[in-house]
């Protein structure tokens, strides 16, 4: 008897822990009976002494048969995972993955002696098939549990299209990226083979505008398919980008593929946007210098900042010269990256700001604002910058309240020799909204006024602004919700 084991308490609370490889490599491609023996397994393996660890009680747990667990096990054996000690009675090993990985798998010769006749017939005497090889094609086949007919077409196909001489890393990379996407079957593959080849006529014309004399290899066609079917490119502007990389004589299928990834993310899919991307691209790219610039950050590329920003913001409408005071407002509140000023855009936008002549409007409307909380602040001898709270105070009179200009003007008379003028002014504009008064006789009948012989004409003075105060008329935009 052990001297320390676990109780069946702990067992049943503890955790039965599956290692990713497994579940990556051979859970989504193993019928679900054996996948319940294997970890149905490792779950015993935490209580390996345990009376009822035998395989009559664990073929009876998953309602079973002791032959079909035994046939689970040797199956896992063939994969490397486990190892079978003994058969009279069943006992069994399992292997770590990280060891399966790293080890050199042995295959039964009988499995693989039709594949490897076929195989080497490919080749059609071209070229001997290795040893390593071989093995190569076995463990690829082993790992993604593709059918051998299957792997046979991809290896045929591969010669045909690229030549004779191929060798199997570049089988192997077409065959894994494939089984990546779920074809292992043969009627899989051969649903793929019929649609690539069905682009042989447009890979034809391709390749020749490309000045490429050669038939199109696999990832070739693949390529085409992505263009024409997942992203909706016309085939005549696929033609298009191919002779102007020609004209630069700077063609490959993988800067081709580049590009119209970059377009189709930028959604420009057809020949007239393109062009005019490309027409208008200096132009973005220098705007992206100055704002760049005039906020205070550096890219070595613009190419990025471009597609993401500042061709969004052109598309949405904006002038250049809007662009241009939105930077130096956000540097000069301390907005030194692009994200930031995109959040700043789309307030503007929000606000249907968009031209310098509806900035220069909303701004003028600002200022106005801001030269009647000036001259507040001039008649109450107060000489100081508008704060924000200035601002909100006005809105909340104005927008919130729709207070009457003339109204919080007597209110202004009446706080100007008060000790706080602008606090006082606040209350008292405050009690006449919660009494409702909303005219100057109103007022006068309700609050008591200090020197009656006092007129509430004002004589404000003017108002002159710097430059430096264009950053707090942005103020406004800040709790816009975007």
């Amino acid at each position: 008897m052990a001297f320390c084991k676990y109780s069946t308490e702990y067992v049943a609370s503890s955790k039965t822990e599956v290692d990713n490889l497994f579940i990556t490599k051979y859970l989504p491609f193993t019928q679900a009976e054996f996948v319940k023996v294997y970890i149905f397994g490792l779950y015993k393996c935490n209580d390996a002494g345990a009376f009822d660890n035998t395989l009559e009680a664990f073929a009876k747990s998953l309602n079973m048969s002791e032959e079909d667990v035994l046939g689970a096990f040797e199956f896992w054996q063939e994969q490397g995972l486990v190892k079978i000690l003994s058969t009279q009675p069943i006992e069994v090993r399992y292997i770590p993955l990280k060891n399966v990985q790293n080890s050199i798998r042995l295959y039964k010769p009988e499995k693989y002696q039709t594949f490897n006749t076929q195989a080497q017939d490919i080749f059609e005497g071209k070229r001997e098939i290795s040893k390593t090889e071989y093995c190569e094609y076995y463990d690829f086949l082993e790992r993604y549990h593709m059918e051998q007919e299957a792997l046979l077409m991809i290896m045929k196909y591969c010669v045909d299209t690229k030549a004779s001489g191929v060798g199997y890393n570049y089988i192997l990379t077409v065959a894994r990226n494939w089984a990546n996407e779920g074809i292992v079957t043969t009627a899989a593959v051969e649903e793929r083979l019929e649609s690539l080849e069905s682009k042989s006529p447009e890979l034809d014309k391709l390749l020749s505008t490309a000045g490429i004399k050669r038939r199109a290899y696999v990832e070739e066609r693949t390529l085409l398919g992505k263009w024409l079917n997942d992203y909706g490119f016309n085939f005549d502007v696929i033609l298009n980008l191919t002779k102007m990389l020609k004209k630069k004589s700077h063609f490959s299928f993988q800067k081709l593929d580049n590009l119209l990834t970059r377009y189709y993310e930028m959604k420009l899919m057809s020949i007239p946007e393109i062009e005019n991307f490309e027409n208008e691209k200096t132009r973005l790219y220098e705007l992206a210098v100055e704002i760049n610039k005039t906020i205070g950050v550096y890219y070595e590329s613009l190419d990025s900042e471009v597609e993401n920003y500042i061709l969004k913001w052109t598309e949405l409408g904006f002038e250049e010269d809007v662009l241009k005071e939105i930077a130096y407002y956000c540097f000069k509140n301390g907005i030194r990256k692009l994200e930031g000023m995109d959040k700043t855009v789309k307030k503007f936008y929000k606000l249907g700001v968009i031209s310098i002549d509806a900035l220069n409007e909303y701004l003028n409307n600002i200022f106005k604002v801001d030269e009647e909380i000036k001259n507040i602040l001039s008649t109450f001898n107060l000489y100081r910058d508008i704060s924000f709270i200035d601002r909100e105070n006005y809105k909340t009179w104005t927008e919130n309240w729709n207070m009457p200009s003339e109204l919080i003007n007597y209110g202004v008379f009446i706080a100007k020799d008060k000790e706080g003028p602008m606090k006082y002014l606040s209350r008292l504009l405050s009690d006449w909204h919660t009494k409702g008064i909303t005219t100057v006789d109103e007022a006068k009948n309700t609050t008591p006024l200090d020197a009656t012989n006092r007129t509430n004409k004002q004589n404000f003075t003017g108002r002159s602004y710097t430059k430096g105060q264009l950053n707090a008329l942005f103020q406004s935009i800040d709790d816009i919700e975007i």
